[in-house]
């Protein structure tokens, strides 16, 4: 049983951070029309709230009603915005007031507008191009979403957990407590994913990696099931940095047989090997942006139809309809727990299978 190297767990969470403060991706449209047909405007709304759940936000808010005057109240907590423009502007975002008013820091002026900060004058006016994108300037953002808030929890959970696991090894064969556990976890993933891909000679530096990213995706994906909210590996930024770091452990570990094998194939006529070369130099770009992209899809999708299925019962309001689509949106529930844990043990088994074919040890013929 070996130890897990905690610092990698950090570097690989901290560079997750960085890159995804600043991913905020407009997936929503406004709706410029009103339609006076009631199913209409359910079928709307239902998609609007689909969309919006999907998105990072500045803020983090459990729930929301709308009163009897038609005011839209939110129940929730604001989070820190960090911006930089001509300085550091560091504010609450419920200067925002989820989008409703303008936030003036330092007698600038900003808005918060289809889930992305511009800034604007007093009167809070977006310009548009021809093709209606908003032309005003963004400042660099670096603010603490929602996204990004558990992401740390999930760090400072993993590094608890992982310290509390290695301790408990002192002195004993058998862990205690949590790491009963986590053990025949670390086991499978060491034996049946890290030797079986990379080798008894080589598994050993990969693994702090491997179990980082394997409970990092498990776990993340386990609290975007639960009525939280969160949506991080929906956030492509955040699988872009988890295929990135695949990417260059990859890359930068890769020995001479493996470069060799890219650039001047063994055992293949010479004007093959020139056609070849930029082919597999460029599959070692698509195999992790593979990754990224299934990763990303796969939850995203989950989330999507599962929330569209929970509103056909807004949408039928009959007593078979309601019913049918809450029994379906259970049984998809329990498929989404199984596609959590699946879409971590394939980026680990991919990951785990790139880093064995970069330490390969070819016997050229």
């Amino acid at each position: 049983m070996h130890r897990i190297n905690l610092i990698k767990i950090l570097t690989l969470l901290l560079l997750t951070v960085t890159i995804s403060a600043n991913a905020q991706h407009d997936t929503s449209k406004e709706v410029h029309e009103e339609s006076s047909h009631k199913e209409k405007d359910i079928k709307t709304e239902i998609k609007e709230y689909i969309a919006h759940h999907l998105l990072d936000s500045y803020d983090f808010s459990l729930f929301s009603w709308t009163t009897d005057e038609g005011e839209h109240k939110y129940f929730g907590a604001p989070l820190p915005v960090i911006l930089y423009d001509g300085g550091l502007k560091v504010f609450s975002s419920s200067k925002f007031n989820h989008g409703k008013t303008l936030a003036q820091v330092n007698g600038n002026h900003y808005k918060l507008y289809h889930n992305k900060i511009y800034k604007t004058n007093a009167e809070g006016t977006i310009n548009y191009d021809d093709e209606h994108h908003p032309t005003n300037a963004k400042p660099l953002d670096f603010s603490i979403t929602k996204n990004v808030v558990f992401i740390i929890l999930v760090a400072l959970l993993m590094f608890f957990l992982f310290t509390r696991m290695a301790k408990s090894y002192k002195g004993n064969l058998m862990p205690k407590g949590i790491g009963r556990l986590l053990e025949p976890v670390v086991l499978y993933i060491r034996d049946d994913i890290a030797i079986a891909n990379i080798g008894e000679k080589h598994y050993r530096k990969y693994m702090g990696y491997l179990l980082t990213v394997f409970f990092f995706v498990w776990i993340i994906n386990l609290m975007g099931l639960t009525p939280l909210g969160v949506n991080v590996t929906n956030n492509i930024a955040v699988t872009f940095a988890l295929a990135l770091l695949t990417y260059l452990l990859t890359t930068f570990t890769g020995n001479k047989n493996y470069w060799k094998h890219i650039f001047w194939m063994p055992g293949v006529p010479w004007p093959m090997k020139i056609i070849l070369a930029p082919i597999e130099l460029l599959g070692t770009i698509i195999k992790p942006f593979s990754l990224m992209i299934r990763l990303y899809a796969n939850i995203t999708a989950g989330h999507i139809v599962l929330m569209s299925i929970i509103g056909l019962m807004f949408i039928f309001k009959s007593w078979i309809g309601s019913p049918l689509s809450f029994g379906l949106a259970f049984v998809l529930a329990l498929l989404e727990l199984l596609v959590a844990t699946l879409q971590a043990y394939i980026f680990t088994m991919l990951s785990a299978l790139y880093f064995g074919m970069a330490v390969e040890e070819h016997d050229d013929h």
